[in-house]
């Protein structure tokens, strides 16, 4: 079975940093000074001019997307949450202005994307997301990362095992996200996180950077802002 190489080599540049800031002990994270709800589109056409970093976020149904962007922005009303899976239907942006540990300002969106699974759509329907989100991963200039969300509190599933290979044959970058890890005892978050990874292993030659989340203890989310705030370095270089 021939390995999947890292995405892009400038994320895998910065994978070895995230690597080694794991073991460091942490400074103030960048913070979001504002965040605000933008536009829905329909088409990667239609999404706002392309003159900043974006960092999309996706992941199976109920899988906590709009729970984390919230607990990342400081502001539980900022995306929608919703028990009923399928209620993202388009490419939601929000704009955001941050400042850096050492001060700099910065301007970035956050883009919601529709879930992938069990959504209970028309096949036409489930056809036209699929279509509608591969073209805007596939052909947004200043996307820089995608956050592939994971629930942390099952075993790994094929259909995010599938996606994210996916992305490495579309030459996208992403990171993984499990979530939900308040959701289950520390012990279960971490046998499913080194189960996951160790499929991954199967495919990829190198793994992604990743981090375990709880929106409700705010963990990962210093870290998160952290590696954004690296990647937004190398879109302004």
């Amino acid at each position: 079975m021939k390995l999947l190489p890292f995405a892009f080599d400038v994320l895998h540049l910065s994978f070895v940093s995230f690597t080694i800031h794991h073991h460091l002990p942490y400074l103030a994270a960048m913070e979001i000074t504002s965040a605000k709800y933008l536009i829905s589109s329909p088409g990667y056409l239609k999404c706002p001019p392309p003159d900043r970093p974006e960092y999309a976020f996706i992941g199976r149904s109920n899988v906590g997307k709009s729970s984390l962007i919230n607990m990342l922005c400081n502001n539980h009303k900022l995306a929608k949450t919703s028990a009923s899976p399928g209620k993202t239907q388009m490419i939601n942006h929000f704009s955001i202005e941050s400042t850096s540990a050492d001060r700099n300002t910065g301007q970035w969106y956050i883009v919601d994307l529709p879930g992938y699974g069990f959504a209970k759509v028309s096949q036409q329907q489930r056809k036209q997301w699929q279509q509608m989100t591969e073209d805007y991963l596939r052909r947004r200039p200043n996307l820089m990362n995608v956050f592939v969300l994971v629930d942390s509190r099952h075993r790994p599933q094929k259909a995010d095992i599938d996606f994210t290979n996916l992305l490495g044959e579309w030459g996208v970058p992403f990171s993984i996200v499990f979530t939900k890890a308040d959701k289950a005892t520390q012990q279960e978050v971490s046998k499913n996180i080194k189960l996951y990874l160790n499929e991954m292993k199967k495919y990829w030659e190198f793994l992604p950077a990743s981090y375990a989340t709880s929106t409700v203890k705010k963990l990962g989310r210093n870290k998160i802002l952290d590696a954004i705030g690296e990647m937004n370095k190398l879109f302004e270089g």
